[in-house]
């Protein structure tokens, strides 16, 4: 099998099956996206901001969706050189975005490799969140691991009173459960304000998405080295009406293929691997 995936038990077949289905796709689309040096001139941005202008050379683009996106041509998407999709899925312990299914399965079926994010309600039970996220992502063993969505509720009507000890420990559960859902060590994404209060100078296991669309991220983020980079909200990209998020990963190819292999970070993988966290690569 190629890169060492490991042989699968019957019942994850069909997914190990797609998942060389995706890899192919990923080592022809890393061939394409190399000659020239030229990645993906089909996609834009209306304000494109110089702050941000070397996520232009970095080689593996993804976009970030959910509803407010409408109804996606994922085929059109993947054709735009889109290496990556991370889908909208849950809202605190209630809430399911009305397109989610509809874009897990279409950027699925378009060869994108995807994964589900979670958006954090602080008003809300850590455990009751991680049951609604469980209740409506399904396991697929060929998606990149779910991501949790760590921002201040600024226009909700939830106001928390919680300390930065409690903030941390909702983290925590919230972490420990999508894990413990999907068998794949979560992504984390934020923004600015929230890494600066809560997350600035705590360790993290975790691959880190950091919003940073003036700057770079190592300009706003004080020691904190990211995977994902989310560097503008005002990108255009064939098959997507409107706007759209445009994210970059912080890798190059060989280094892509092999996050999406295992699950883990490639510059955390034998650290985490030793604690079997990863998919082995042999």
């Amino acid at each position: 099998m190629p890169l060492g995936l490991r042989s699968p038990e019957n019942k994850k077949a069909p997914f190990v099956r797609h998942a060389v289905g995706l890899l192919a796709g990923l080592v022809l689309a890393g061939a394409l996206a190399a000659c020239g040096h030229n990645y993906y001139p089909a996609k834009g941005d209306n304000k494109p901001h110089p702050g941000v202008a070397r996520a232009h050379s970095l080689p593996i683009h993804g976009i970030d969706v959910s509803h407010h996106q409408g109804q996606i041509d994922w085929h059109a998407v993947a054709r735009a050189g889109t290496r990556f999709a991370f889908i909208k899925a849950t809202d605190g312990g209630d809430h399911l975005d009305r397109r989610f299914h509809e874009n897990w399965r279409a950027a699925r079926a378009a060869g994108i490799p995807r994964g589900a994010y979670h958006f954090v309600y602080w008003c809300r039970p850590a455990h009751e969140q991680v049951a609604w996220f469980a209740q409506n992502v399904p396991v697929e063993h060929d998606a990149l691991p779910p991501v949790l969505d760590l921002e201040w509720n600024n226009h909700s009507a939830c106001r928390p009173n919680l300390s930065r000890e409690e903030v941390l420990e909702k983290i925590r559960i919230m972490l420990a459960g999508m894990e413990a859902h999907t068998g794949k060590v979560p992504i984390i994404y934020t923004d600015i304000n929230f890494h600066r209060d809560i997350l600035e100078g705590v360790p993290l296991d975790n691959p880190m998405w950091l919003r940073s669309v003036a700057a770079q991220p190592h300009e706003r983020y004080r020691n904190r080295p990211w995977a994902f980079w989310q560097y503008t909200q005002t990108g255009t990209v064939p098959g997507v009406r409107g706007e759209v998020d445009r994210n970059v990963y912080y890798g190059n190819e060989q280094e892509w293929i092999q996050f999406f292999l295992t699950g883990c970070e490639p510059r955390n993988y034998l650290r985490l691997a030793a604690q079997g966290r990863c998919t082995a690569l042999k």
